[in-house]
């Protein structure tokens, strides 16, 4: 027992800390670039730190299938064939169009998704040492973005601070956006006190305004009434007053804006008039002209690096007709039955906010801003699996699937007639 006990630390051990470098890491250092408090000794961090620990993170993968086999799902099964897919794909075209630049690329981004599925899969998110660490890195973040925000708006190389080796490596405002974005949906789906996720929802929603990250911002304001009603135990009230919120908020609005700092987060008010949403409404049309001219199989890597389309259409371009069908069932239909038998059955369940949360915020994502390469996936696939071993054979099985205590505390209460002479 002690043994196991041991390995299971140690697993956990490398995991968190796989976490807490690849997010909350990832934003301190690029704040230490961006400062000029130290140069770019792992280059862009992110790459380099994935690579460092793909193979500790496979090796826990496989010997927890190989001590519970339960722990392998369909999810993983159809998960390892889109990876398979999308690597033939890739190496396919890299073979014969030369697209080794892009196909690099995305053998890397692979590595990420398969990172992220393992993370989110095994990692004890309810573990409190685990909560009390990811609060404390949501609020370093936050602190970092409102100490070093200029006129309300968080950038560090506007500052150039940044050392001539750095500059090139520094994270933009989306890459900041990401290290919060995952690190509040690891903590957040298992935080039960309200106030402490209220708290969280309100310095989240500031440190994302003043990042300037738009598609982020949208993502977890969407996700908040997600949350909240489902761990809502007066679900009728909780509407009531967030329809009476909406009526303040309204009546309210042009104030609140006057309020506000200068933000792109406010050209989402006035879309026509944002350079970035025009500019990626050119790249989706450029997209779409590839669909009509290879509409089964698709036009791989047929852009300029950094030049695809940021929606799930990018899928349709590099994979094909197939590789978009399947990975929109590979997110979507997975959380139907989810939705339908734990979202209004008047329990909470952790793991289920985590899968159903991210799935949310995955998929919106997808919509409209993220390429489908986007690491959120293996962390919503992977936030699937871990759902699914809980509910069947965790501590988030439902009362009705468990075996029922007997109410004799000895066989022979049960039935009397054991071990004595029959009449």
């Amino acid at each position: 027992m002690k043994r196991f006990v041991s390995r299971t630390r140690i697993e956990q051990t490398i995991l968190g800390t796989a976490f807490f470098l690849l997010f909350p890491g990832f934003f301190y250092y690029h704040t230490l670039l961006g400062i000029g408090a130290s140069g770019a000794f792992l280059g862009g961090f992110f790459s380099p730190v994935s690579v460092l620990f793909a193979l500790p993170i496979a090796l826990i993968y496989l010997v927890r299938l190989r001590r519970d086999p339960r722990h392998l799902s369909f999810v993983d099964v159809y998960f390892g064939m889109y990876l398979a897919y999308f690597a033939l794909v890739a190496a396919l075209h890299a073979m014969l169009d030369g697209g080794l630049q892009t196909a690099s690329k995305h053998f890397l981004e692979m590595l990420f998704l398969v990172n992220m599925y393992v993370m989110f899969n095994f990692i004890d998110f309810a573990n409190p040492r685990f909560r009390l660490i990811g609060v404390a890195a949501l609020a370093a973040m936050s602190a970092i973005v409102f100490a070093y925000s200029i006129d309300g708006v968080f950038y560090l190389g506007a500052e150039g601070l940044a050392k001539d080796s750095a500059a090139d490596s520094l994270a933009t405002y989306q890459g900041f956006a990401r290290s919060y974005l995952v690190t509040y949906m690891a903590v957040i789906a298992y935080t039960r006190s309200l106030a402490l996720r209220w708290l969280l929802h309100l310095s989240g929603a500031a440190t994302l305004f003043i990042n300037t990250a738009r598609s982020e911002f949208v993502a977890l304001l969407f996700v908040v009434p997600i949350i909240e009603f489902y761990y809502s135990r007066h679900k009728m009230v909780f509407v009531l007053l967030g329809m009476l919120a909406l009526g303040v908020g309204s009546l309210y609005f042009d104030q609140v804006l006057a309020a506000l700092p200068n933000s792109r987060i406010l050209e989402l008010l006035d879309l026509s008039q944002s350079t970035s949403a025009i500019k990626r409404h050119h790249l989706t049309e450029n997209a779409l002209q590839s669909i009509r001219a290879h509409p089964l199989m698709g036009d791989y890597g047929s852009y300029e690096p950094g030049y695809y389309s940021h929606n799930i259409l990018s899928a349709w371009v590099d994979l094909g007709l197939f590789g978009l069908i399947y990975l929109s069932a590979l997110l979507v239909l997975p959380v139907i039955p989810m939705f339908l038998r734990e979202y209004f059955a008047g329990r909470r369940c952790a793991s289920f906010m985590l899968g159903f949360g991210l799935a949310g915020v995955t998929v919106l994502l997808l919509l409209t801003s993220h390429y489908f390469t986007d690491m959120l996936i293996g962390a919503t696939l992977g936030a699937y699996s871990k759902y699914l071993y809980e509910r069947r054979y965790g501590q988030d099985r439902p009362s009705h699937l468990r075996t029922s205590a007997s109410p004799y505390p000895h066989l022979r209460q049960a039935v009397p007639h054991l071990g004595g002479m029959r009449p």
